[in-house]
């Protein structure tokens, strides 16, 4: 890929996706596939006045060595300098970016039930940490391609080329064309009208039907609003959580949700893949869940806190979307989620309650958004799924049909 391209990219990262303010820290995450273009980001954040930029390398066989040979207590052990690191970020609330390119299957054969005890043992220390940080933080996640996520992209073709062509598909989906920043002001404006149409109808609930079997009713928090594409801190800063976006969202009521859903793409959890799934909600809850692979882990996830088995979010996207349309399937939740409407067990969106500037963490959860150490997306999307809403009034209205808008 030509590097006046990527450097395309990597500024949009920079100036639309966190937008980096003189004198910010930030911090790049990122795995070790493509170093270059990390050094391109690292770069375009100095240019756009970052005071210091840090980057964190993950690597996944690195993960699963450790899981396997430390214990529990050591895996989920939180240790003073990241109790010190943990603070120094809420005083001084670095951007955050996230280059994700890891292997689909790149954590096969962990064993999860004890990553997830690890998991369970840290994060309520490091939780009031992260809830200090909500809204206030600048973040964006966006991709660039490894070899393997490649290879499982474009399976038969020769690995240069298949990162060739996943490059060429995630610069396509993040809208990289002559002026990338512009083509995103333009999205945004569509994104927020939309959201715009959906907060004045004042709905109370969504039931989704699709010839999968899915019939599936939703209840919303009277005080929630739809919301999609750019956001705005705390501080006043407007930045793009995710390169790309295609979907407008709300975060649910908890405790309202009645019915069955099917998955219809596949979820990639932790480097590993839970495929043709369904979940039966009962009160809110989950109540039964069974998938073809990865059975066990789709019930470790649900089971990972009180809040796992509860709605956090509900979004929607249409079957007419440049990553749908691209006929593509990602095994990526950034792209897949994108591709189609999704929901999301576990962490709901304090920002999705009207006001919640003047409002405290808790008394957003206290409204009805759910909490929980997970947030994690699965798309139920499909040609044939439709979408009403029950609203306040009494009125039922199409939202969605055949799979695209119905406004």
């Amino acid at each position: 890929m030509k590097k006046t391209v990527l450097r395309k990219y990597a500024r949009l990262i920079v100036r639309c996706g966190v937008n980096v303010q003189k004198g910010q820290e930030v911090l790049v995450h990122a795995d070790l596939d493509q170093p270059e273009f990390v050094k391109l980001v690292v770069e375009e954040a100095y240019k756009a006045g970052a005071k210091e930029v840090t980057v964190l390398w993950n690597y996944q066989p690195l993960q699963k060595i450790h899981t396997r040979f430390q214990s529990v207590k050591t895996l989920g052990e939180v240790k003073q300098w990241q109790i010190a690191r943990q603070e120094h970020y809420c005083q001084t609330l670095p951007c955050r970016i996230h280059l994700i390119s890891e292997d689909p299957d790149g954590l096969k054969g962990v064993n999860m039930e004890k990553a997830a005890k690890a998991r369970q043992h840290s994060y309520p220390i490091l939780k009031p940490y992260i809830d200090r940080r909500e809204n206030r933080q600048q973040w964006c996640i966006a991709a660039v391609p490894g070899a393997a996520w490649a290879k499982k992209v474009f399976p038969g073709v020769p690995k240069g080329k298949a990162v060739e062509q996943l490059w060429a598909a995630i610069l396509n989906a993040a809208r990289v064309y002559e002026d990338p920043i512009k083509e995103w002001e333009k999205h945004n404006a569509d994104l927020r009208a939309r959201c715009d149409y959906l907060n004045s109808l004042g709905i109370e609930s969504l039931h989704y039907t699709a010839d999968n079997g899915t019939d599936l009713t939703v209840g919303m928090i009277a005080e929630g609003c739809f919301r999609g594409g750019a956001d705005t801190s705390l501080q006043g800063i407007g930045f793009n959580p995710n390169i790309p976006t295609e979907e407008c969202f709300i975060s649910p009521m908890r405790g309202k949700a009645e019915g069955i859903v099917y998955a219809t793409k596949p979820l990639s959890y932790q480097g590993q893949l839970i495929e043709d799934f369904w979940m039966r909600f009962e009160n809110g809850k989950v109540v039964e869940a069974q998938a073809r692979k990865g059975g066990e882990l789709l019930n470790t996830l649900i089971s990972m806190d009180d809040g796992a088995a509860y709605l956090g979010e509900c979004a929607l996207v249409p079957e007419a979307s440049p990553i749908a349309e691209s006929g593509l399937l990602f095994y990526n939740t950034l792209f897949d989620e994108n591709a189609a409407c999704h929901l999301a067990i576990g962490m709901g969106f304090a920002d999705t309650i009207r006001g919640f500037q003047d409002r405290t963490l808790e008394e957003c959860r206290q409204l009805g958004v759910n909490d929980s150490m997970i947030h994690e997306d699965f798309m139920i999307g499909c040609p044939s799924m439709n979408i009403d809403a029950a609203t306040r009034d009494g009125q039922v209205i199409p939202i969605f049909r055949n799979g695209n808008w119905a406004f």
